[in-house]
């Protein structure tokens, strides 16, 4: 059949049927995809066990095997083996993405009526229900490189089906030498992605989500989270021997890199510290920095165990509640790192440095103008021209005669 006469997908009527599901898996891959029967989705499988092997952090892992996870339910709706997948599978999955609902839309209950709106107290969009195109871009990515990696090994399609765009000589031909680029270039059914700017938050609402607090242990982390610029989960992960009550520094593990970094934090967040320290036990050193309580399934007694993600989460979900917001965690990392930016005595070096950017054009986009602060100044210049206009007119007084001027004309007696 001729590829003109092919017919095309009806990207509306796919149904993504409700197949297999990510779960953890033995050492060394803590996640892998398993089917309807139990058993670990063998590609997938092997795939992973490499990309563990490659010094990728089990988040990571976790991201991949959701994406391919997505990929293989799509394949089954559209009746096709992963391994004779060409580019047309790309381009429905990519369209697929950009005209239907997230999973979750249809789970939500109190959210579903502020679900893509803008909140009037952070001006942020709440996660709406579609699919972002750094999602779609993901899920290229991730499918790229399974794909290379089953060629390499002598198995899947002869041709890989995410193909990069080739509309010029070289990829990056134009690209500017000194900023970061992909060497292997753009991805072709990538959409664009819209430039967001941090904006930090204001001193006021910073205040207010403070006072929202009801424990010191919260109270401790925003405090160290706006000083010290750290992601959650970096802050999630310090122990007692990462404190260094001294020299008032923590030290974290960075995201991407995996490196320790010794992070400065202000006086205030040590003083928070130590009053949350005194509620607990002794710690030993190696012991994670932040508990909880939980309340156990079976005997329904109180236990602490260690402060996770969803925790915090939920601590800020309680707080965001109470103040009609809709703050996260990561806005607190924006407003240190734009208040560190605005200071003369630091240098971007020092914020890059703080912040963990393995490439300065990262930290780079802290020194555009907050959008906040455009606004707070362009509303003094109208309250500005309107308390003009409201001031009565003044007379208009010409200029004053010079004493010698008025003698000489009308002598030494001058003008009576």
């Amino acid at each position: 059949m001729d590829l003109l006469d092919r017919p095309e997908r009806d990207i509306t009527a796919i149904k993504m049927p409700e197949w297999g599901r990510v779960g953890p898996a033995v050492v060394p891959v803590p996640f892998t995809v398993y089917d309807d029967s139990g058993e670990p989705v063998e590609p997938i499988h092997r795939f992973l066990r490499d990309f563990v092997a490659r010094g990728n952090r089990p988040g990571s892992v976790r991201s991949y095997a959701y994406t391919l996870l997505r990929w293989w339910r799509f394949l089954r709706a559209v009746d096709v083996p992963w391994d004779r997948a060409t580019s047309t599978e790309t381009k429905d999955l990519v369209l697929w993405l950009q005209h239907t609902d997230k999973p979750v839309a249809k789970r939500r209950k109190a959210s579903a009526a502020t679900a893509g709106t803008v909140n009037p107290v952070t001006r942020k969009e709440y996660q709406s229900d579609q699919y972002k195109p750094r999602t779609v871009r993901h899920s290229n990515a991730v499918l790229r490189t399974f794909y290379e990696y089953w060629i390499e090994e002598g198995r899947g399609p002869l041709r890989n089906p995410v193909p990069r765009d080739r509309r010029g000589s070289r990829p990056n031909a134009h690209h500017n030498p000194l900023e970061p680029f992909r060497p292997e270039g753009r991805l072709r059914y990538n959409p664009k992605v819209p430039k967001r700017k941090p904006r930090a938050m204001p001193d006021d609402a910073w205040l207010d989500l403070f006072k929202a607090m009801d424990s010191h242990r919260d109270r401790a982390i925003l405090t160290l989270a706006v000083s010290t610029a750290a992601r959650a989960n970096e802050l999630l992960g310090v122990r007692v021997c990462d404190v260094d009550w001294g020299d008032q520094l923590i030290r974290v593990v960075r995201k991407g890199s995996g490196a320790e970094q010794w992070l400065p934090a202000s006086p205030e967040a040590f003083v928070w510290l130590r009053l949350y320290l005194a509620e607990l036990r002794r710690l030993r050193p190696e012991q994670p920095l932040w508990w909880t309580l939980r309340r156990q399934r079976v005997d329904g007694r109180m236990q602490r165990v260690p402060l996770e993600y969803d925790a915090l989460r939920a601590v800020l979900l309680r707080a965001n509640k109470l103040l009609g917001a809709n703050w996260s965690m990561h806005d607190l990392r924006h407003t240190c790192a734009l208040r560190m930016a605005r200071d003369e005595k630091l240098s971007l070096r020092d914020v890059q440095t703080l912040l963990g950017h393995a490439h300065l054009t990262t930290t780079q986009i802290y020194l555009e103008d907050d959008q906040d602060e455009v606004i707070k100044r362009v509303q003094q210049h109208h309250a500005e021209l309107e308390r003009r206009a409201a001031e009565p007119p003044q007379p208009v007084v010409g200029p004053a005669y010079d004493p010698g001027d008025m003698s000489v004309l009308f002598g030494a007696g001058g003008l009576q």
